[in-house]
């Protein structure tokens, strides 16, 4: 290669804004699967056919799950307000029962119970919460979820370390479990990624852009072995900006357009390399998928000025823009940080009561502009988190935190839910809980003795949560288990909480 011509690439590359279609480098080994085929999969008769969507939101650091789903009730039979507040009342954690706000649960009797404050209308807005949703029967719960290989109890996690997620309560491994669904072995790719490897030929055949869209950079989730996942900014960029091969933003001036001449000269050449002809192949992918989203409409719903608000409002220009890229699937991922609230969980602008606040206004706007877009019932968001957090708080007053734990309660949005309701597996004992018991040291607490913290064991894996919305999205049954290899293991592979 001519110092003319390195030199260029250096300076060019230094305008590619959109590391967009790349995978990291660590998966570049994956990069010569790219010209694969998946080969189309015979479909199951109740796969669906027309437009749906999944939106990952990933609570980095940990939610503590024990505040954002509180017992709101006195029956003595199953956890109560009373044993909440006996654990974490004297730190300062527990927040007073009249400020919970109440959803029914017929999955358990009808019992009541609340959901943090801040998930409901707050800062004297209207309908500007996720609480209103539960009744409306849009928005769930699924309980006691986590990161498990096998289901087990409180007596086998004890007697078989091999049964355990490996380094449990890290938050690198957690969260990359969460992201890949396994739990016995690091991989490389996401179950994101993996669904649309499955699924990307027969559903998505004159796609314009990538199945699998991240406004949040390149993550896990959206890594598969041939599905190069789309990277782009959050709405602080406008839509037809987001794939800019050049550092204008204008796109019809000499020198834009001879620098772009010159890149797609480059891309034809040097092609016997791997590495040029992958970069080749990601660059051209990401020109053809900067030319389709050179256009769009904006939307009509108001979403708030947060990080994660400007990142569901991208997710909602590209789903209004759906019918013009000729996409028929898409899944999309978000991260909202800040959840290792060791410290400090009850102030500040990433205390979790604050991240709340922020969670619950980006996905109201969400829903309501999937409703102005007649989408409700395609778009399905939920929840993922490393772990849940210790019942037992760590400090006290106004630097109360909690500390590294394991399950915890993950939510689901969408006209397709079957909201109002909690889901999840039952305790492997038999005893038929689907909601931890909140007691310390407890059958549900893997720690023991007077330094037990509440770590509550999972009774659901995130296989079954996760398997639960792929066969909605439209994966077939006959690719659940390549997709998710340990969902053998639990009985059942479907929590019920969505519609077909």
């Amino acid at each position: 290669m001519d110092e003319n011509r390195r030199e260029f690439l250096k300076k060019s590359g230094c305008a590619l804004s959109m590391l967009a279609l790349a995978t990291q480098a660590r998966h570049f080994g994956l990069m010569s699967a790219m010209a694969q085929t998946i080969d189309e999969k015979t479909q199951d008769a109740g796969v669906p056919s027309d437009y749906r969507a999944l939106v990952c939101i990933l609570l980095a650091g940990g939610n503590d799950g024990n505040n954002m789903i509180v017992p709101n009730h006195s029956d003595a039979n199953i956890s109560n307000y009373a044993a909440y507040s006996a654990t974490r009342a004297a730190q300062g954690l527990a927040i007073p029962q009249a400020q919970l706000l109440p959803v029914a649960v017929p999955r358990l009797g009808n019992l009541t119970y609340g959901l943090h404050p801040n998930l409901g209308t707050v800062a004297g807005g209207v309908n500007n919460g996720i609480h209103e949703l539960w009744a409306q029967g849009k928005l769930a719960a699924v309980v006691n979820v986590g990161n498990l290989i096998r289901p087990m109890t409180k007596a086998q996690y004890i007697s078989n370390p091999a049964w355990r997620p490996y380094q449990l309560f890290s938050h690198s491994d957690q969260i990359q479990q969460q992201q890949t669904s396994r739990s016995d072995s690091p991989v490389p790719i996401g179950w994101g990624g993996k669904i649309a490897d499955r699924i990307h030929a027969s559903d998505n055949p004159n796609g314009r852009i990538s199945m699998i869209t991240s406004i949040a950079g390149t993550q896990l989730f959206t890594l598969g072995q041939s599905t190069t996942p789309l990277a782009i900014r959050d709405s602080g960029t406008p839509l037809n900006e987001a794939l800019i091969l050049y550092s204008k933003t204008c796109c019809n001036d000499p020198f834009s357009n001879a620098r772009n001449a010159a890149l797609a000269e480059l891309r034809t050449v040097d092609l016997d390399s791997q590495l040029v002809g992958a970069a080749s192949h990601i660059t051209n992918q990401a020109q053809i998928a900067g030319n389709a989203l050179s256009t769009f409409q904006e939307v009509t719903a108001t979403f708030p000025n947060t990080n994660l608000g400007r990142q569901l409002k991208q997710v909602a220009r590209v789903i209004k823009k759906r019918g013009d890229l000729s996409i028929n699937r898409q899944v999309f991922f978000v991260e909202l940080g800040g959840f290792d609230t060791h410290q400090n969980q009850l102030n500040g602008q990433n205390g979790q009561n604050a991240l709340l606040v922020q969670l619950s206004q980006a996905m109201r706007a969400f829903y309501d502009e999937m409703g102005a877009q007649g989408m409700q019932n395609k778009v399905t968001a939920f929840t993922l988190s490393d772990f849940g957090r210790t019942m037992n708080p760590s400090g006290v007053g106004g630097n109360v935190g909690t500390d590294h734990a394991w399950g915890s309660h993950s939510l689901v949005m969408g006209g397709a839910v079957m909201g109002g309701d909690f889901y999840g597996s039952t305790r492997a004992d038999g005893t038929g809980n689907i909601f931890p018991t909140l007691q310390l040291g407890g059958p549900d607490d893997i720690d023991s003795g007077s330094g037990a913290r509440g770590r509550w064991l999972p009774t659901t894996s995130v296989e079954q949560y996760a398997g639960t919305l792929a066969r909605w999205f439209g994966l077939n049954d006959a690719d659940l288990a390549a997709v998710f290899p340990n969902i053998v293991n639990f009985p059942n592979n479907n929590l019920g909480f969505m519609m077909p």
